[in-house]
């Protein structure tokens, strides 16, 4: 595989769970190291979670208190139903939902700026055995996420682990440049703006 090609991702089905959690540490790493060195393990670093009916408010302090930038929204551990991330608490999202119905910050829930699981990037668990960081890096820009969720085939299919822009700076030492890319007709017309 060549080092700068992205991989192929695909979008999640309802029913889809979190694999369970035990410690996991970030040593540095080079374009060139395996995939799976940047990978948050889902099987030993315990999911940040959050019902979808909390407020916005309680989602950001829940992200404080853990140190994440994101968290799984689920209704009924371990079903997932979507993630939310710091920039969706204070994004163009949040905004646009509070304007338009008339929403303090405050007021809002998780469920109206959450991403909804069928509009998830993901990429088989598998494929991080043959992949670099550099193929991670690619497949972020690529999509324009600064989250990838790795899905571990089976029946459920299940999150193993996440894959993290701001992991894969820390642990690269340097910044990584991704563009966000408009999944819906909202956000293609909020880019156009």
């Amino acid at each position: 595989m060549h080092p700068d090609a992205a991989l192929s991702t695909f979008r999640l089905a309802e029913g889809t769970a979190i694999a369970p959690a035990s410690p996991w540490y970030a040593a540095p790493v080079t374009l060139d190291s395996p995939a799976l060195d940047v990978m948050t393990d889902l099987t030993k670093v315990k999911a940040a979670t959050i019902s979808p009916d909390r407020t916005l408010g309680q989602a950001e302090q829940a992200m404080i208190h853990q140190g994440v930038r994101m968290l799984f929204v689920v209704d009924e551990m371990p079903l997932l139903q979507g993630l939310i991330t710091s920039t969706d608490l204070r994004g163009e999202r949040q905004m646009s939902v509070g304007q338009a119905r008339q929403l303090r910050f405050d007021e809002m829930r998780v469920a109206d700026v959450m991403t909804a699981l069928t509009l998830l990037d993901a990429i088989p668990y598998e494929r991080l055995g043959h992949a670099s960081v550099g193929n991670l890096v690619a497949t972020l820009r690529d999509v324009g996420r600064n989250h990838l969720l790795v899905v571990e085939r089976g029946s459920p299919p299940r999150i193993r682990g996440v894959v993290s822009r701001s992991q894969i700076e820390r642990q690269l030492g340097r910044p990584i440049e991704v563009s966000e890319v408009p999944t819906n007709f909202a956000e293609v017309v909020q880019a156009l703006r």
